[in-house]
């Protein structure tokens, strides 16, 4: 029997050692290399080529939404199954967009984790958040924000750094951060999936 080939994509490395050893004691699973960081993952995927990635959202180096984006361009073979602390729908729902096929918490039992490989692998889909599915409710004027604001909120939500999005604007990274601030005010949100919510319902996501 052919075991299902998976790279664990994670940037703590006991979540990955936890993981492998989950993994590789079933038997029709294989865990054929790890990756630290969203840049790493898309170099060992086209070397090592596997089956399903396992892919954490929230990376150093690149965040995950743009490496499932790039995987699924590179290698559309390689399933992606996001394996995320994010219990919120629009963190599901962007991962959705950018082409997983999966998205499973790391609260859930790990029987679900290994039941969704499975099924990503059989050309399924498993999203354990239903809002997925559903359209994004209306938000807060896009008008409140300036063009370069808009820019910004489109980088944070696809999980770029302060660094990154001042070198992708060629901008000072303070400067990033007051129109991160000035966002945060004129929307009126708390937090970064708020921001994400934003995004999607104003179609801001444009790698």
């Amino acid at each position: 029997m052919n075991r299902i080939r998976v790279l664990i994509a994670d940037d703590h490395s006991l979540v990955r050692s936890g993981l492998r050893a989950l993994l590789d004691a079933q038997p029709d699973l294989e865990v054929v290399g790890e990756a630290e960081d969203g840049v790493v993952v898309i170099e060992r995927c086209r070397r090592l080529l596997p089956d399903v990635v396992l892919m954490d959202l929230t990376m150093p180096g690149r965040g995950g939404i743009p490496a499932i984006e790039e995987l699924r361009q590179e290698l559309p073979a390689t399933k992606v199954l996001v394996l995320t602390m994010h219990d919120d729908e629009a963190y599901a729902r962007q991962a959705r967009l950018a082409g997983a096929a999966g998205y499973v918490l790391k609260k859930a039992v790990a029987r679900e984790l290994i039941a969704a490989i499975r099924a990503v692998h059989a050309g399924k889909t498993h999203f354990n958040l239903a809002a997925a599915d559903t359209p994004p409710a209306s938000g807060a004027p896009l008008e409140l924000l300036t063009q370069r604001e808009c820019e910004v909120v489109g980088l944070i939500a696809l999980g770029h750094t302060s660094t990154e999005i001042a070198a992708k604007l060629h901008i000072s990274e303070k400067t990033v951060e007051t129109h991160r601030a000035h966002v945060f005010e004129k929307l009126n949100v708390k937090t970064r999936a708020d921001l994400v919510r934003f995004a999607l319902e104003h179609n801001l996501l444009k790698p």
